[in-house]
């Protein structure tokens, strides 16, 4: 059975006042340590206070500006890049579905009724959600004018998390490439934009158009593989719908 002192007692033996001693020293050890820790804590910050004071007012100042340029100066400036860019948008949304395509990507780009195009949003309001996606229109207007080395630059410069947009923006670099018979860049960015999601209907799209890519370049193999995905795992994409003779037409020449 355990036993326990009560409160107040007083050793009586030699062992039991040998043993009240080392507790007591022990007790001592512990509160001068801590004392002397205490003491150099102070010491230091009292030697230091000047350089601590600055310290923590760089933080302060660098939080609360962050804080600041966020609400004051960020989110103003994308909501002032999305208003300026609403015309320009109109303009390529209209070539996207309407006629007189040319046109419209022009304005598109470039501006018009007085109002900012593509390239002012770019230019203007860099680094917004807004610039950024102006550099996929802008780059995409380039791609429907057949100016491919711009298509190329503005395209590279968009970047996304969007499940559809991403991978397109990836898709249409792919496309520019082709049009530039850079087929090795262009096979290169249609497995990236294959990768970049799996959904039903970018991921087929782009193996599609990368194994057509393979087999011109001679990677019957790798062909082959693509188009053998899209039967395995996309059987309802558009790109299935044939995919049977393509799948026999990389087989041959990947035998041969």
């Amino acid at each position: 059975m355990a036993t326990y002192k009560k409160r107040g007692h007083k050793p009586k033996t030699k062992e039991e006042k040998q043993h009240s001693l080392e507790e007591q020293s022990t007790t001592a050890e512990v509160f001068n340590t801590l004392d002397e820790t205490a003491s150099k804590t102070e010491q230091f910050v009292q030697k230091n206070q000047k350089y601590i004071f600055i310290i923590i007012g760089i933080v302060a100042v660098v939080v609360l500006g962050s804080l600041a340029y966020k609400e004051y100066i960020a989110k103003p400036k994308q909501i002032t890049a999305m208003n300026d860019m609403f015309q320009a948008q109109k303009f390529f949304n209209e070539a996207v579905n309407g006629a007189d395509n040319d046109s419209l990507y022009n304005l598109a780009l470039t501006g018009g009724e007085g109002k900012f195009g593509l390239l002012d949003i770019i230019d203007q309001y860099g680094g917004t959600d807004a610039g950024n996606l102006a550099n996929y229109y802008a780059g995409t207007a380039y791609l429907r004018l057949k100016d491919y080395k711009n298509a190329v630059a503005y395209l590279s410069e968009f970047e996304s998390d969007d499940e559809v947009l991403a991978p397109i923006a990836k898709g249409n670099i792919g496309d520019a490439f082709v049009q530039l018979d850079q087929m090795e860049d262009a096979l290169d960015y249609y497995i990236d934009a294959a990768e970049m999601r799996d959904n039903d209907y970018t991921t087929p799209m782009y193996l599609f158009k990368a194994g057509n890519i393979a087999l011109e370049l001679g990677k019957a193999d790798k062909a082959l593989s693509y188009f053998e995905r899209i039967k395995a795992e996309y059987s309802n994409a558009t790109e299935a719908q044939s995919i049977d003779v393509f799948i026999g037409k990389a087989t041959v020449l990947a035998n041969k």
